[in-house]
């Protein structure tokens, strides 16, 4: 399930939409932009908000029919499984009594289950087995974090970081990927931060050609995610599940 902060009943059937965003590679062709990240070591650009991601997808990423799939050299010894690391600074602030924050993305940065599971709490989402938990972070193909960083005045190098949201995918590394527990803080909702998240998840994927990219929403935020271009139901097809009888 998805969700920004809506309550969760592990006792009631909920009704999902299945939400598909679909790269149309008959039309286009994708050029993969790398962003030069050496193993082991991160990048960190400031990205302001946009208001409209797929026209900036339009101008970086994808290119018309004439465009040609540019594959940098792979260095020895590095396998390219799931996305290189990568942070975006998505808002800089500071508060009267000059402390400074930054609302940092990482789509490979370390998740405390703890720290995920009091998360999970706030926006009332019922609460899983850390175990299991462990094992979908392992598994995904990608982790993606929202941390909030903070520095009270006049004690930089002290800073503090606090988990605000989270987004993961799984992929079969190639044509596919769905995106899973989009969550964000109910303190930091309303600041586009949850748009931000997914907009940067789609990004990461995009760059590493996998465009048929798909998701599981609640009825409460299927407008959210037609806001950024998913589509329910294409061309007439239906998510189908299957429960425990039991």
């Amino acid at each position: 399930m998805l969700s920004l902060g809506s309550t969760a009943s592990s006792s009631s059937i909920k009704q999902h939409y299945l939400v598909h965003w679909h790269y149309q590679i008959s039309e286009h062709k994708l050029l993969k932009c790398y962003f030069g990240i050496n193993p082991g070591k991160r990048k960190v650009q400031v990205c302001p908000l946009r208001a409209n991601f797929w026209d900036s997808i339009r101008l970086g990423f994808l290119k018309n029919n004439t465009s040609q799939v540019i594959e940098p050299p792979t260095p020895s010894g590095v396998a390219e499984d799931g996305p290189q690391q990568q942070e975006v600074v998505l808002l800089e602030r500071t508060q009267n009594d000059g402390t400074s924050e930054q609302i940092v993305f990482s789509s490979a940065a370390d998740v405390d289950v703890y720290e995920l599971q009091a998360l999970c709490d706030k926006v009332g989402w019922p609460r899983r087995p850390l175990s299991k938990v462990v094992a979908s972070l392992r598994n995904s193909y990608m982790v993606a974090t929202l941390h909030s960083i903070t520095t009270k005045s006049g004690s930089e190098g002290n800073e503090q970081k606090q988990l605000i949201g989270m987004a993961r995918a799984t992929s079969d590394h190639a044509f596919n990927a769905t995106i899973w527990d989009v969550i964000v803080d109910p303190s930091y909702q309303g600041q586009g931060l949850g748009k931000a998240l997914v907009e940067q998840v789609i990004r990461a994927l995009l760059r590493r050609d996998i465009g048929n990219i798909t998701l599981f929403a609640d009825n409460k935020v299927v407008d959210f995610y037609k806001n950024l271009g998913f589509e329910a139901d294409p061309d007439g097809i239906k998510g189908m599940f299957w429960y425990p009888k039991y």
